[in-house]
């Protein structure tokens, strides 16, 4: 795999040198094994630091794939149902309404259940698609980024229960949108567990997977390592932003501890999570999950009939469809990328990367920090598409 090797170096120097990103780091494994790895670029400009192996990023939507574990564990044992009214966990939910075209009022006829929040089917919203639900998830959001450097942080719980008052974008399971629902999932879990999602995180995950540099915050020991949030506006900066109520230098054990995108973590502890899904539930020995749980968390994909909403979303996904927070090959003869049946995995609005090739055991993720993916998600595909040429 020389050439390749040689071909994506080229790939990153390239990109880097360009400006289109301040620096990435990549890792590649196939069976457990470390295929290749690289870095080039810096993580601050405040500094010059270099961006290194140990960099750790904020990982925004990459965070989902691992809620939905944590859901989908909690199924496992009994303690949720995926069918269930959202509202047996969650009892804010209880009066669930959508809103018309006319920005009208509606209670909903099919209620929101745990698997259409795991499938971005439940209507609830993120901020600014346009209808009235959007809108006032906007105002929930400013509440969160409010209240970050007050005394009073708003916590996981009172996001959830100010998501419900604001009522859902769609009858639930009628279309697929990009939503907060991953937020309320780790809600769920804290509700569920008795315990906060991220101590339900590390017990469960965290520390049986060796992840010790993974967590919602980064401490004062390791802040020296967190690579800085650049844009290209104007030219490349940095550009610090407490975007999704998110504290920018994440230098305090965060309140809301976001399951759609609070996490921190590098390359090397994102692939044990990796490397357990791959093994069916086991890492070094040591079962994580069950085997079955993990075939449901990275197979289990909405209905054909939604992809269309998928698309409009995301172009480039042709050939896929969605569940449990991440993307699932399903037709690769369709997709814009290389891609085997049943790849599978996610990214984060930093422009990190993750994806499991279950047909030949592979990993590719990337590390990077560029405000809405852009660059990154174009390098990714790059390089995606070379390690797949070179393995098949």
């Amino acid at each position: 795999m020389e050439i390749s090797l040689n071909t994506i170096r080229s790939i990153i120097r390239r990109t880097v040198d360009r400006q289109e990103l301040a620096g990435a780091n990549v890792l590649i494994l196939q069976d457990g094994k470390e295929l290749f790895y690289d870095e080039y670029g810096i993580a601050r400009a405040s500094d010059k630091s270099p961006l290194v192996r140990d960099t750790i990023f904020r990982l925004y939507s990459q965070t989902k794939p691992i809620t939905a574990a944590a859901v989908i564990l909690l199924a496992a044992e009994g303690k949720i149902d995926l069918s269930a009214d959202l509202s047996e966990y969650l009892p804010e939910f209880s009066h669930q309404f959508r809103y018309d075209e006319n920005g009208e009022k509606k209670d909903v006829v099919r209620r929101i259940s745990v698997k259409s929040l795991l499938n971005m089917t439940s209507g609830i919203p993120y901020p600014n698609y346009g209808n009235k639900a959007d809108e006032m998830a906007g105002g929930v959001f400013d509440d969160m980024i409010a209240s970050l450097y007050t005394d009073s942080p708003l916590t996981t719980r009172d996001f959830s229960e100010k998501m419900a008052k604001i009522g859902l974008s769609f009858e639930p399971e009628s279309h697929f949108r990009y939503g907060a629902g991953a937020d309320i999932a780790g809600a769920l879990v804290e509700r569920v567990s008795g315990v906060s999602f991220g101590e339900f995180l590390r017990s469960s995950f965290f520390e049986p997977l060796e992840m010790t540099d993974t967590d919602f915050w980064v401490p004062p020991e390791k802040q020296h390592r967190l690579a800085a949030i650049f844009d290209t506006a104007g030219g490349l900066h940095e550009c610090p932003s407490d975007h999704l109520g998110l504290r920018y230098a994440r230098d305090v054990r965060p309140a809301f501890e976001s399951g759609g995108a609070g996490l921190c973590s590098t390359l090397d502890d994102y692939s044990h999570f990796a490397l357990m899904l791959l093994d069916g539930g086991v890492y070094k020995g040591r079962r994580i999950m069950p085997s079955y749980a993990v075939r449901y968390l990275t197979e289990n994909a909405f209905e054909h009939s939604l992809c269309g909403d998928l698309l409009s979303s995301f172009g480039w996904m042709n050939g896929y469809r969605y569940g449990n927070f991440m993307r699932i090959c399903d037709d690769p003869t369709k997709t814009a990328l290389f891609s085997a049946k049943g790849e599978y995995g996610w990214d984060g609005w930093l422009g990190t990367f993750f994806s499991n090739e279950p047909s030949n055991r592979t990993t590719i993720l990337l590390g990077t920090q560029m405000v809405g993916v852009g660059a990154a998600g174009t390098l990714a595909r790059k390089i995606k598409n070379v390690v797949m040429s070179s393995l098949m």
